[in-house]
């Protein structure tokens, strides 16, 4: 009884599956392109074998298919080519990004870390305003100084508290809670707070380096709005 011959794309999703026949190879290689090779020479030897002696299988059906192993093949290397070159990006990220370590930084939050009458804080506008507001409240919700900074362009913009309250008293240190409020061309926008901590650390990692901003938690990289 003799074999049907698989059309082409039955072929192509078989090479990416598992073939019993290589099961006793590495397994680092059983993506490989070479091995994807063995699995096709395997699989087309098997079909010249097996194949029906009144329907046998034209040259143009093995060119076609030898073809389709080398755009796999292909495709395999560029691969690995893009993940070598990723991996070599991401630590050179990485490498980069130590020299963070010690330095304040800015990145998404909503808290200022009060200590002896000096605390740091950000907002992200991503357009001018016409005005700006910024509203510093305590753990209990209750606001403790408001501060008008006007007209801004847009961009990071740090800003500093010198733990006044409006009464004028001194704030006790501790970490506040704080709010931002925009004017532009009379409409209210919210735009985003930026927290300030000093980076302890850098770690490497696939998806790129996570800088740890101490209290504030690990942030990407790519979070990171402004080095001070």
């Amino acid at each position: 009884m003799t074999t049907p011959v698989q059309d082409s794309a039955a072929l192509i999703a078989s090479l990416n599956a598992a073939n019993s026949s290589l099961a006793k190879k590495p397994a680092a290689n059983a993506n490989s392109s070479g091995a994807t090779q063995d699995r096709f020479l395997l699989m087309l030897t098997t079909q010249l074998k097996n194949q029906d002696p009144l329907n046998p299988m034209d040259n143009a059906q093995i060119t076609s298919q030898m073809a389709q192993l080398n755009t796999v093949s292909g495709i395999t290397q560029l691969n690995s080519t893009l993940q070598a070159l990723s991996d070599s990006m991401s630590m050179g990220q990485s490498v980069s990004a130590t020299s963070m370590i010690g330095h304040g930084v800015l990145v998404p939050g909503s808290t200022v870390n009060l200590t002896g009458g000096q605390a740091i804080g950000g907002v992200d506008l991503t357009q001018p305003v016409d005005s700006l507001k910024v509203t510093i409240k305590d753990a209990a919700g209750n606001i403790v100084n408001t501060m008008q900074l006007g007209a801004q362009k847009a961009g990071v913009l740090p800003f500093a508290w010198d733990g006044k309250t409006d009464a004028g008293k001194v704030a006790a240190d501790g970490s506040y809670k704080f709010t931002v409020e925009a004017m532009v061309a009379g409409n209210t926008t919210t735009p985003a707070t930026l927290a300030y901590g000093t980076v302890n650390a850098v770690t490497p990692g696939v998806k790129g380096a996570t800088v740890d901003v101490g209290h504030l938690g690990g942030f990407a990289l790519s979070a990171v709005k402004q080095v001070m």
